[in-house]
């Protein structure tokens, strides 16, 4: 009964003369992010997957979505060009999370930051006996911080997708890469060695935009808050 009194109570305050701007990125964010807006009586209209439009209109006349890319997220929310989105922690701490209200934790694309090698590679005797890595990641500042807790040293390369090729290739050692079940790993004859974090998907939001527009997106919080609860 309560949850529906607060999906009542969220209709009447998103009606109002605020604009709420929602910023999520396509694939797994995106696809796991619609049962909390149903959850919150709020359905798409448009379809990001036919649809070439970067602005999605919703049933709620003023919550509107825009599809930007995964890492630009936070950026978005950050300066303002949306009020909230939803996001990766391995997006937030490679961004900073600068200015960036984080009030919850939704539980969704799930996943986890990981160490793999080729399958015939001794990882364990290179990082016992203190050789230098060759470290292929996006995730930079994640995998510096990682090896230097270790007090393993690293040259880490930068690259931004394929990340199975660089071991395969000669070009590094190992890879810091998202992983999911591993199968693409297991495809491209790769190991997981070291897990580093776990990471899951959080709500960030403007802080400007919550003092602004305070009751609906406290309401919009709440409403995810308790789904995420019941999920549990």
């Amino acid at each position: 009964m309560t949850f529906l009194a607060s999906n009542a109570s969220l209709k009447i305050a998103l009606a109002g003369p605020n604009l709420i701007t929602l910023a999520l990125s396509k694939g797994r964010i995106f696809d796991e992010t619609l049962p909390l807006l149903q959850s919150a009586g709020i359905e798409m209209l448009d379809d990001p997957e036919k649809s070439r439009k970067l602005i999605l209109a919703t049933s709620q006349p003023d919550l509107r979505v825009v599809v930007v890319r995964a890492t630009d997220v936070p950026t978005y929310v950050q300066y303002g060009g949306a009020d909230l989105g939803v996001t990766g922690k391995d997006t937030l701490i490679e961004h900073g999370g600068q200015g960036l209200y984080q009030p919850l934790d939704l539980q969704i694309a799930k996943c986890r930051i990981s160490v793999a090698v080729r399958a015939d590679f001794d990882y364990a005797s290179a990082v016992r006996q203190g050789s230098r890595l060759r470290v292929a990641t996006k995730y930079v500042g994640i995998a510096r911080e990682f090896f230097a807790a270790k007090g393993v040293h690293v040259d880490l390369i930068k690259l931004y997708g394929s990340m199975e090729l660089a071991p395969l290739t000669g070009l590094a050692d190992a890879i810091v890469d998202l992983v999911s079940t591993g199968g693409t790993l297991k495809a491209n004859d790769l190991v997981e060695v070291e897990r580093i974090m776990d990471i899951s998907s959080r709500l960030v939001v403007n802080q400007a935009a919550l003092k602004l527009k305070q009751e609906p997106i406290r309401k919009l919080i709440d409403v995810f808050a308790n789904t995420v609860a019941a999920t549990a």
